[in-house]
């Protein structure tokens, strides 16, 4: 037998990662969000240049931010395959906790 110290690095988590933080997967769901409202808020927001970017980054900051987070540490359509899943196969119980005799 041989006596052999493996090291882990501290960043062995970080692989797949963006920054260290964020999931690739939760990197692009955030773009494929925040990119319809940047063109929506820059093309028909009507104000002058310094009040569009200030709208723009108030409605894009939060929007990019929970694709980024996304719920629960999964991704935004991780999570929302699982709900939907759980919505179709949910049934309702009728017991009412008493039994008939027949």
């Amino acid at each position: 037998m041989s006596n052999e110290t493996y090291y882990i690095p501290t960043n062995f988590t970080d692989a797949g990662r963006v920054m260290g933080l964020f999931e690739i997967r939760n990197l692009i769901e955030a773009v494929l969000l925040t990119l319809p409202i940047l063109y929506l808020c820059l093309a028909f927001v009507p104000l002058a240049l310094t009040p569009k970017i200030i709208v723009t980054l108030t409605v894009l900051v939060p929007v990019g931010g929970f694709g980024l987070i996304g719920i629960s540490d999964d991704s935004l359509t991780r999570w929302l395959g699982c709900w939907w899943r759980w919505r179709k196969g949910r049934r309702i119980i009728m017991f009412r906790g008493e039994c008939k005799k027949k």
